[in-house]
């Protein structure tokens, strides 16, 4: 998932009763104007990066598998056969997908006396609501599968904090499990502390990437990326590595009617009514997915 910056601007141009009327029958332009009225976009796409096919409704998939191979390598003589040996598989896990869905009624008397800030209001606060509902679902899952902890001293100055994340970076480089441990999840209100730590420290750039001057996430300091969402439990920092964690498993169920907006990850249906009224839905087929749970670490005792 790219980073993402909020708020979004709204459109320039106010349409007409007749144009919002042709929006709400042509699906196609409605998720577009869904994706350019979204202000939040899931953060489990960024923290689960990886994508799988639900097709039939699931998913199998292994995890926590070993490491290192069982055998160690032989030298191996001129024209001589390779050693060989069995890579042992991880724990075979399952994840069955669930449709999160939402309506809400759009009559034509509030398009006539509202215009398009009526639909606009209704489209935002169905997609943030999917939104809102999937990220805490699928952290959750993160949250329950990721039980490695490390202890830190009390970050009181982003050397503090920087000493305690490069740590338990190199514990685990240690361990020869490639992983790349640089997103530091928050809490927002920890998120907000570590952000004044930094503006104090003067540890911000002055123009690029600087969320003091235009909102922008992830914030990149320090090698690593530090985001935030209001669905992170607890006060304690969380470091993972997105590559590795998992991955969002979606379902295509080919519903006519029903068109994805590009870059939201929800689809959107509006049907004409015979009372007067468009019927609008918004939705997402998905289930959370954690394949490595040592892609990530919970720091204790930091203080936040």
């Amino acid at each position: 998932m790219p980073s993402y910056t909020y708020p979004v601007a709204a459109p320039n141009r106010t349409l007409t009763t007749e144009e919002i009327h042709i929006l709400l029958t042509n699906t196609r332009v409605l998720a577009r104007r869904l994706a350019d009225l979204t202000q939040m976009r899931f953060v489990a796409d960024y923290l689960l990066s990886g994508r799988f096919d639900a097709t039939g409704g699931g998913i199998f998939y292994e995890t926590g598998e070993e490491i290192f191979a069982a055998d160690a390598p032989e030298a191996v003589a001129p024209g001589s056969e390779y050693p060989k040996t069995v890579l042992t598989a991880g724990e075979l896990a399952s994840a069955r997908t669930v449709k999160w869905g939402i309506e809400t009624d759009i009559t034509d008397e509030k398009i006539a006396q509202q215009g398009q800030v009526v639909v606009d209001r209704a489209l935002a606060r169905l997609a943030n609501t999917v939104i809102r509902h999937v990220d805490a679902t699928a952290w959750g899952v993160i949250a329950s599968k990721v039980t490695s902890t490390e202890a830190s001293a009390a970050w009181t100055t982003p050397g503090a904090a920087l000493e305690a994340i490069v740590r338990v970076q190199e514990e685990r480089a240690a361990l020869g499990t490639g992983l790349d441990l640089s997103t530091v999840v928050l809490a927002p209100a920890q998120y907000a502390k570590v952000l004044a730590m930094l503006v104090d420290a003067d540890a911000l750039p002055r123009n690029d990437s600087n969320p003091v001057l235009d909102g922008t996430l992830p914030l990149r300091a320090f090698g690593l990326e530090w985001v935030t969402s209001p669905h992170v439990t607890g006060t304690d920092p969380w470091l993972i590595d997105r590559a590795q964690l998992g991955g969002m498993a979606d379902q295509t169920l080919g519903s006519p009617g029903y068109v994805s907006a590009s870059g939201v990850g929800i689809e959107t249906l509006s049907n004409r009514h015979k009372d007067d009224k468009y019927e609008v839905r918004a939705r997402r087929v998905t289930v959370p997915v954690v394949t490595e749970p040592m892609a990530g670490v919970r720091i204790t005792g930091t203080g936040l």
